[in-house]
């Protein structure tokens, strides 16, 4: 199943989620391809869409006698499609209810969809953490593939217990010297940002205090997709560059308030590679703990990517945003 073209037009809406507009038209090749944030949509009996849908955050209805000519593409809502669509379609997190013709296929990933009597599906319907529930009537021409069942590999003679492997590698110390490397590292590049880049890494910063859980939401979001298309056309640096400016703005925000606590006054410079250096360095050691440990480190990485998703790389407040940044000057 291809599904390039999917994953695409939700770049296309990912590139649009942090707009302060509630709906915009997308601006690829296709004029009629249409990408909704934070909305319904419908299209009505005998009206045709005439491109692709994107959608976010809301409810997609195709009444029966309306037609879709291309592709569906609906995150996080509600699918009811009682009209023909000429292209695929593909579900993230929500429920569809198909009783007309798909011209495609059909891919569910974390969603339920449920296919009429009267739906007609061309192409295949591949379940990823989904469930598919099917009228003995509806016709599916293609295959389909359902998440598949875990695997257990049994030893080749019954009868003999096979011997744990157990892992012995582990030296706190090395250890320990691998994260304070990383921690030093990491506040020198700190530094070298925070000489070029001082009030876009303050506005990241800002969001990502003000607003944790919208950034960390659009961190998780960011991810996944990216995830999605990172053997497609994201590039790898793009995410690496948002984790560390991400990183480092959280860093500036730990070491401006280290400072006042101290009752001392720093250059931006100092304070953002000292509190880079001090959350890079409680992060890499609460990262040890077996088990939990990973949990802390992958919330900051999702609260600063998403920050500096929602700030377009620092280039301008968030949404949402009132504080006012003023470039540092240095004492005289």
């Amino acid at each position: 199943m291809n599904l390039k073209k999917k994953l695409i037009n939700v770049v296309v809406l990912l590139a649009f989620l942090f707009l302060p507009t509630s709906a915009v038209q997308a601006q690829n090749p296709n004029p009629g391809d249409v990408v909704l944030f934070g909305q319904n949509y419908t299209l009505s009996s005998g009206e045709t869409l005439n491109g692709s849908l994107v959608l976010i955050g809301g409810n997609i209805t195709i009444e029966e006698d309306a037609k879709v000519n291309g592709d569906v593409v609906l995150i996080g809502g509600n699918l009811d499609a009682g009209g023909d669509v000429s292209g695929d379609v593909v579900l993230i997190g929500g429920n569809a209810d198909i009783s007309s013709k798909v011209s495609g296929n059909i891919a569910l990933i974390g969603g339920q969809a449920k296919l009429a009597d009267t739906a007609v599906i061309t192409g295949d319907v591949t379940t990823v953490g989904g469930q598919l529930n099917r009228d003995p009537d509806a016709q599916i021409n293609g295959d389909v593939i359902n998440n598949a069942p875990p695997t257990v590999d049994t030893p080749a003679t019954p009868n003999v217990p096979s011997t744990p492997n157990i892992d012995v590698s582990f030296n706190p110390i090395a250890e320990a010297f691998s994260v304070l490397f990383k921690a030093l590292l990491m506040a020198g590049i700190a530094a070298l940002l925070t000489l070029f880049l001082d009030v876009q890494i303050k506005r990241v910063g800002d969001y990502a205090v003000g607003q944790p859980l919208i950034a960390g939401s659009v961190g998780l979001l960011t991810l996944f997709v990216s995830l999605l298309l990172i053997l497609t056309i994201l590039p790898v640096f793009v995410l690496v560059c948002a984790w560390l400016l991400g990183i480092v703005a959280l860093g500036q925000e730990v070491g401006d308030r280290f400072t006042r606590a101290i009752n001392q006054t720093w250059q931006p410079i100092l304070s953002t590679a000292f509190g880079t250096f001090l959350l890079t360095l409680v992060a890499g050691y609460v990262g040890l703990i077996p088990c939990v440990g990973w949990l802390f480190n992958f919330v900051l990485t999702l609260v600063g990517i998403g920050a500096v998703i929602m700030t377009r790389f620092g280039t301008r407040p968030g949404p949402g945003s009132t504080t006012t940044v003023v470039q540092g000057v240095p004492a005289g």
